[in-house]
């Protein structure tokens, strides 16, 4: 699938700056696949682009809140039962590796009771019941500013596995 980028497009994100540049990117493959990453539109796509999607769902969900939400709006598997870790180790992001494996750890043991549907006020006592998440919730946050800008690095420095820029 082409994934189509136009030049001034990736200039002006450029000198944006690191989100927008990711963001342009993300945004570029989300409509080559109609804004619907399911199991079709996920062979369409390339181990980097898929890699991109699943770092910016693991991104948004843990920037607004945390693990536990990520692996409650159903995400768990998509991180965690993919190669996702290995393959942001292979892009040079040990540290975040080693997080999501730390995290799938976690995401195995609880997963069952996180992912339950549940009120507003059972899915805040989510957080009060599983505090280990606490300390992992903390290290993305810390990290998120640099591991975007190696993402961003790793894209400027292999943009043709991402797209094609006219």
């Amino acid at each position: 699938m082409d994934v189509i980028i136009k030049d001034k497009d990736l200039r002006d994100a450029s000198e944006k700056g690191m989100d927008a540049f990711v963001e342009l990117f993300v945004n570029a493959i989300n409509e080559a696949i109609g804004n619907e990453l399911t199991i079709e539109t996920m062979a369409l796509l390339n181990a980097d682009q898929i890699t991109l999607l699943a770092y910016n769902i693991l991104r948004e969900e843990v920037m607004d809140g945390g693990f536990i939400q990520l692996i409650h709006n159903g995400y768990g598997e998509f991180i965690f039962k993919n190669p996702f870790a290995k393959a942001v180790r292979q892009w040079g992001l040990r540290d975040l590796s080693k997080l999501v494996y730390n995290v799938h750890t976690l995401y195995i043991k609880y997963k069952e009771e996180i992912e339950r549907d549940c009120s507003d006020e059972e899915f805040m006592a989510l957080f009060e019941r599983y505090p280990d998440f606490d300390e992992m919730d903390d290290e993305f946050v810390e990290n998120e500013e640099q591991w975007t800008r190696d993402i961003a690095y790793y894209i400027d420095e292999h943009i043709d596995l991402f797209c094609k820029v006219v």
